[in-house]
This record gives C-alpha cells, structure tokens and sequence, in this order.
C-alpha cells in the first residue's frame, strides 16, 4: 500500500463544477447529480397539483411520541441469527449505512445484553457505593438527579465490531460488519462526583461495576479512568434512555469497549485489585496466534469505515458527482484526518471532515468526487491526535494472528463496481 498523499483531480473528463456548467448550458436541471430532465419533457410533479397539495395532511396529535415516516421503514436494526445463541441475549446492528451526520438516533442504535432487557422504573432504581470508602452510599434516582449535571457526546463500539472478518470478507454491508456501535449525547452526574461524596480511600485503586439485570455484566475497572471522566447517564440525546440501553441509568466508560458500559448500573465497589470477573476473562480477551490471550485491552484504537457507497448503499445515479461519506472514531482522543482511496491504496486523498474531531465522538467525513463509472476498490484510513493511524488487516494479522474476535480496527475495502452495486473484499 502505499502512503503517497494524492492531490490530483480524481480521473474524470470533468470536474464537478464543469460537470455542472455543461449541464446548465445543455438547458436541463440537474438534480442531486442525477440525469437532467429534458426542458421539453415537463415533470409533473411540478407542473401538475398532487394529492398532498389538495387536502389537510395528519393533525398534531396523530402520534404523540414522534416516529420516522414509512418511506424510511428500512432504516432499522438488525440482527445476524446465528452470532449469538438465543434472541435474548441477542445483538443488533446500527443502520449506519443509512444515517448521515453523527448522532444516532436511539431507536436506530445499536444493542447488546447478556441476559435481556429489564424493567426497572425509577421509583426502584438505587445505585450503591461500598467498598474502600470512608462512607457507604445509596443512591435513588431522584437523588442523581440534583447533582451537578454534565452533557457529553461519546461512541461506544462493541469489542466484537468487525470481528467476524478477521478471517476475511464476510457478510455484505456496513450494518454488519461495522454496525456493533452508536454516538448519542449523554446527559449525566460525573462519577467522580458521586465517589467523592463517598470518600475514596488511599488505598482504592480499582472499582467494580454491576448492573441490576440477571448477567450483572460486573467489570474491574481502574480507579484512575473512573476519576477521570466516566459518568452515570440518566439522558441520550436529550430524552430517558431507552430499556434497552439501561433506563433509568447507566455507566458511561468513554473511548473504551462497551461491554464495560454497564447497564441499569446498581453497584460501585471500590477495592485494592481487579476483581477477575467472567466477562473479562472467560471473554473479551484478545488470543493471539500462540494461544496466549492479551486482557485489559480496553481502549477502542482509531477506526473508520466508508459507509456510502456500500453493499446497502450502492450507487444508483449513474455517472458524475458523488458523495462519498463515512465515519472515523478513536478511543485515544480526537480524530485529526482521514483519507480515502479509489484504488484499494494506491493513491490517498484527504477527506473533509464535517467538523472538528471530537475526544471519543465519531466524526463525520466526506470526499466530493466525479465518478466515471469505472470500478473503484473504496477504503478509509483515519488518523488520530496521539499520531496513530489505522492499519490494515495485514498489519493486524502480522501481530495478532487470526484466533481474535476483539478489536478488528482495520482498513475496510469496498469493491464499487460499474453498475454502482458493491461488495465486501479484501485486498492485499
């Protein structure tokens, strides 16, 4: 692969604003970069009234809690069968094929539980604080909720996202192979906050988190990114969370994997050692090629994926101006830069990002291209504050063997072809 960063022109008779001049002087509109209507041929749904112009649509109070409109019934979660054992303890996908900018919308986000969703109101909900503190404390809902309050926008990815192609290329579309994630803005007590009030001793070192549900999903984590910036989280993007992301309450680990984003969080025990719990050593552990298997690799490296054009958004225009988009994430900071390729790594050409990256947040990027209709071999590479840059699968391979399922942050590669469908491959 080579690292040469391309500052040409994509390969294109014209380019986008000459692409569009020529079709304004051929006297046709040009909507979206799609065909242009002739000036002889008039459309009409603009020249003639429709059925929605005649009449009063839906009143106010048609649904009360509002919900997408039936021409996007395809934008939802879904579920590969066989990835788990049953349907409770099930995982579903963000449709990120399908989302632009970088919030997702709760109902679109992805989940996963170890022993279904509960029902837990807030007139029942307690949090605890035992363990290696000066006082002992129990919290209700009500209580949370007249500490000082934060908002912050954070991902929280699955350790198993992309790990089904670690062997190679598998199922077709982002949904699946990149979808094991969601960005929404969290609303919250800082849990340094609540551990203060308690009174951490000198010698409390680590904490261990449970959950209210059957699993507990209990997780170590150290005391030192507990202090820093993990938080209870009672709001998603401005609203209750959801029962499946843990309604009335959450933790919050920001940058790192989401198995240890403990749901409808109870308990916070501070102590002097990890506790070893199931969740993290019978699973998320990273087994290398020799058998051995690496823990405590919580931090999520910088990752991006193209999301259109994709095996569920291929390209259905034809030739021209196109949009290519994706996202890029890091649970190390910020990210500073992405790049794309159209020729599987050969040439890079930076992308624009939609904004400035933020710490632990997706980030949005786009890359304005005329497409010619010639075959395309689509990747994203990002680039983090600390330096890091994503690898790729071979680089991963070379270190890490193919017996992981955990923390897959490689290079993805999508074949465009020349109808404008797409498929998932590997290039070497």
């Amino acid at each position: 692969m080579s690292d040469e960063h391309n500052t040409q022109e994509p390969v294109m008779g014209t380019t986008r604003r000459g692409f569009l001049r020529q079709t304004a002087v051929a006297g046709a509109s040009l909507v979206a970069g799609a065909t242009a209507a002739q000036a002889n041929s008039p459309d009409p749904l603009i020249v003639e009234q429709q059925d929605w112009a005649r009449e009063f649509g839906d009143g106010v109070d048609a649904v009360p809690y509002g919900l997408p409109i039936r021409f996007e019934s395809d934008v939802v979660r879904r579920n590969v069968e066989w990835l788990t054992a049953d349907t409770t303890s099930s995982i579903n996908f963000t449709p990120i094929h399908a989302l632009d900018g970088t919030i997702t919308p709760q109902g679109c986000a992805f989940e996963r539980h170890h022993s279904g969703a509960i029902e837990l109101s807030k007139a029942d909900y307690r949090l605890m604080i035992n363990g290696l503190v000066d006082t002992p404390l129990v919290f209700t809902y009500a209580d949370l909720e007249r500490f000082p309050r934060e908002t912050r926008t954070y991902f929280l990815e699955c350790a198993a996202n992309t790990g089904m192609e670690w062997a190679g290329a598998q199922l077709n579309g982002a949904q699946f192979t990149h979808g094991m994630i969601h960005n929404m803005e969290y609303t919250g007590v800082m849990l340094s906050t609540l551990l203060k009030e308690a009174g951490v001793k000198p010698e409390g070192k680590w904490v261990l988190v449970e959950g209210a549900d059957a699993s507990s999903n209990g997780r170590s984590i150290p005391l030192e990114k507990i202090m820093d910036d993990c938080m209870i989280a009672f709001k998603a993007n401005g609203e209750a969370l959801r029962k499946e992301h843990g309604y009335p309450a959450r933790l919050i680990v920001p940058g790192w994997e989401g198995n240890m984003w403990v749901k409808w969080v109870r308990r916070i025990e501070v102590g002097d050692q990890p506790w070893e719990t199931r969740e993290e050593t019978s699973k998320y552990t990273d087994t290398l090629a020799n058998g051995v298997s690496r823990k405590w690799t919580w931090v999520m490296d910088a990752k991006s994926v193209v999301t259109s054009p994709s095996p569920q958004a291929p390209i259905t225009h034809g030739q021209g101006p196109l949009v290519i988009t994706g996202l890029a994430w890091s649970g190390n900071g910020a990210i500073t830069r992405v790049d794309v390729t159209t020729d599987g790594g050969k040439t890079w050409k930076e992308a624009r990002l939609a904004a400035p990256g933020q710490k632990m947040a997706l980030t949005r990027f786009y890359l304005d291209i005329n497409w010619d209709g010639q075959e395309m071999l689509l990747q994203s590479r990002c680039h983090d504050e600390t330096g890091y840059v994503q690898p790729t699968k071979d680089q991963l391979r070379e270190v890490r063997g193919l017996n992981s399922i955990y923390h897959n942050n490689c290079i993805q590669t999508w074949w465009v072809k020349a109808d404008g469908s797409a498929e998932n491959v590997e290039v070497s």
